[in-house]
């Protein structure tokens, strides 16, 4: 293959470079392949997005960012159901599927609603889970496949062990894909696009038990969940990111802590610690590229919490303290984060 450089490109003479003014035309004696589709969908990725939450009513609201910038996030427009998502949106290079929550006053959701990140705008029905209604649950994800494990539902009586996936270029309902290691809530998922990792914190059956487990898939096939090793502490964790080396884990569930801890997703072992967030969180969420995870949200701890609207970043394949971001459009807690461009789309 011949490269190819701009500064060899020059006039008959070979004396200077071309000037281009007003309208120019190009041809070609081989072959020449201009873009197609709207100017919507073409151009740099790099999109986040954080979608619903409670403040504590329910919320239906959708913020984005730019990952690679720093600066407050912007309306995108609204979910199709307001609910708590918990950090449970999966996402291809071009939509973001938020699946199942806790609507305040109602219950459990099993709702699957679909946005298009490129362009700003409301969700649409996608779809529903399998087995009832689901909240608290973990997802992982490649350019194909939104995948969702463990969870609760019976208004959070029961934990379950369930994985199930879509495929996220079309719409319809959540397939099994298998069975976690053992049933949990509050799971939260990394991923390369090979292989998905599943944290999660408490069992409810037969009785209740806090776990440090670590579980993992091959997104592409299916069956049940490998161990994988241990969190670096018993206990929960409620948002997390990735690119495709390492999977972040950050803040806590019904704790709000400061920990970060990371994985190498391609190997097995337990989680190492990374830094910290720049407050003690309880369920944030959180995003990434290939380069920075972000964390938003959550609340602050109790017994006088107060609602988050911080966005804080850190560099993946570093160790540290996070650093300031931005600030989300409404402070709220349990909702759920996505990107077109996470460790599970290879770049």
């Amino acid at each position: 293959m011949s490269e190819y450089r701009i500064n060899q490109i020059t006039n008959q003479a070979g004396t200077a470079g071309p000037q281009v003014a007003g309208i120019t035309t190009f041809s070609s004696s081989s072959g020449l392949v201009m873009p197609s589709g709207t100017t919507e969908y073409r151009g740099g990725r790099g999109r986040g997005l954080f979608g619903g939450g409670i403040t504590p009513s329910n919320q239906n609201l959708t913020d984005y960012i730019t990952i690679a910038t720093t600066g407050n996030a912007l309306d995108f427009g609204d979910l199709n159901y307001a609910r708590a998502v918990r950090d449970a949106a999966c996402s291809s290079s071009t939509r973001g599927v938020f699946g199942g929550g806790y609507i305040i006053g109602t219950g459990d959701s099993n709702a699957i609603d679909y946005i298009t990140i490129s362009s700003t705008g409301n969700a649409f029905d996608f779809g529903d889970l399998i087995g009832g209604t689901y909240r608290d649950i973990g997802k992982v994800c490649n350019s194909t496949r939104g995948i969702w494990g463990g969870g609760q539902h019976a208004n959070g009586s029961i934990t379950t062990n369930i994985i199930q996936y879509v495929t996220m270029s079309t719409l319809g309902s959540a397939s099994d894909f298998g069975d976690l290691t053992i049933d949990r809530h509050d799971t939260c998922g990394v991923q390369s696009p090979i292989r998905g990792v599943f944290s999660g914190w408490r069992t409810k059956t037969p009785t209740t038990t806090n776990t440090n487990i670590l579980d993992y898939i091959t997104i592409t096939t299916l069956g049940n969940a490998l161990d994988f090793g241990d969190m670096i502490a018993i206990g929960e964790v409620s948002a997390s990111n990735s690119n495709t080396i390492r999977g972040l884990f950050g803040g806590g569930s019904s704790n709000s802590i400061n920990t970060i801890s990371y994985i190498t997703i391609a190997s097995l072992g337990d989680a190492l610690d990374f830094g910290d967030l720049n407050n003690l969180v309880r369920e944030g969420s959180s995003t990434s590229n290939s380069t920075r995870g972000v964390f938003a949200g959550g609340s602050t701890p109790t017994p006088t919490p107060a609602l988050l609207n911080v966005i804080d970043y850190v560099t993946i394949m570093s160790t540290g303290n996070a650093t300031d971001f931005g600030d989300l459009t409404l402070a709220r807690r349990a909702l759920a984060g996505c990107s077109d461009a996470h460790g599970g789309l290879g770049d």
